[in-house]
């Protein structure tokens, strides 16, 4: 009877920080090594699929009683689900086509090829990212769906489409009428609600731009033609008698309505807030004091110009207010029209 022999050594020890993973690992209870692997899985995961911000399966898009399901990732691309961007051009979610692994599914048909270009191919790369509730999902650019749609409309156009898709030309012609008038970027803001938050983002990109968060030096600003001006429209006696700078109170919010309203948006309500201000209330310091150099200035220095310009040409204060709406209307404010005006 012979023994059996152990496997003969390879000389090779492997490495202690191996050897100690082993360890641990030997050591670890089947719960831990499953909520360590969940865990990976779920750090592995937020990397690649990027969050959903807006967006429900509840409150898709419509057009022409087509409904799209959609979303905006955090990085403010709009997306369209895979089986929702299938069915909405008339095509089985389930549906492949020919296999092509680099094509979506609703690219792998051989009547649409031939007006695949490259940069279609690049931009229809899917995109797997986090829904707003959890779970992931794959979709595609919104950008794309019209692209498609024009795919399938040229083919049908050159009668290369086969008679089993004509529906989804249908469709598409539906879907483009539909975003005729509209783009599809805005469509899928307004259904997911995006265009509250873009409105936001963009405000809150204006007013960093504009206000300078620590006091400038003050410098004279305001011409004296501004001043004179003003007074000459309000038939006010110019220079006043007590001095130059004995103006009347309500000067202050002529100067608010005619300059800080016109700047950018929300620009005087965030100047208003940043203004220092007394144990009285009284503010300590002008409000261009806290205009940012780069922008905010600039701005205010060539918006008063024009200003000055405009008082300049006009005989009167309802005149002047009156060029001045329609040269520098206030944001978000509707420029009422004259439609008697000759």
């Amino acid at each position: 009877m012979t023994s059996k022999q152990k496997p003969a050594s390879t000389g090779v020890e492997p490495p202690p920080a191996a050897a100690g993973g082993r360890a641990r690992a030997k050591a670890l209870t089947p719960a831990e090594r499953s909520a360590i692997a969940k865990k990976a899985a779920t750090d592995r995961w937020s990397v690649e699929a990027p969050p959903a911000i807006c967006g429900s399966a509840d409150s898709p898009l419509t057009i022409g009683g087509i409904e799209i399901e959609c979303y905006v990732l955090k990085d403010g691309t709009r997306v369209i689900t895979q089986a929702s961007f299938m069915r909405s051009i008339g095509r089985n979610p389930r549906g492949s086509g020919l296999a092509d692994e680099n094509l979506p599914p609703f690219l792998r048909t051989q009547s649409i090829r031939p007006y695949i270009t490259d940069d279609i191919v690049a931009a229809s790369r899917p995109i797997t990212f986090t829904l707003p509730r959890g779970g992931r999902a794959k979709g595609f650019r919104a950008e794309l769906l019209p692209v498609v749609c024009e795919l399938y409309l040229k083919a049908r156009h050159d009668g290369i489409l086969p008679a089993n898709q004509e529906h989804i030309a249908a469709q598409a012609e539906i879907l483009v009428r539909g975003l005729a008038q509209t783009g599809i970027i805005a469509l899928v803001d307004e259904a997911t609600g995006y265009q509250e938050i873009r409105a936001r983002d963009a405000l809150a990109k204006i007013l960093e731009s504009f206000v300078e968060k620590e006091l400038q030096p003050w410098v004279r600003t305001f011409p004296d033609d501004f001043y004179k001006e003003m007074f000459r429209l309000r038939d006010l006696e110019y220079p006043p008698k007590d001095g130059l700078g004995a103006r009347p109170q309500y000067f202050g919010l002529f100067t608010n309505d005619i300059v800080y309203k016109r700047l950018a948006p929300g620009v005087l309500e965030e100047l208003k807030r940043v203004q220092r201000k007394g144990k009285t209330g009284k503010p300590k310091d002008k409000l261009f004091q806290h205009l940012t150099q780069n922008t905010g200035y600039p701005k205010l220095r060539e918006h008063l110009g024009s200003v000055v310009a405009i008082m300049k040409m006009s005989p009167d204060w309802d005149t002047f207010k009156q060029n001045l709406d329609r040269i520098h209307p206030k944001y978000d404010e509707t420029i009422p029209l004259d439609f008697d005006a000759r």
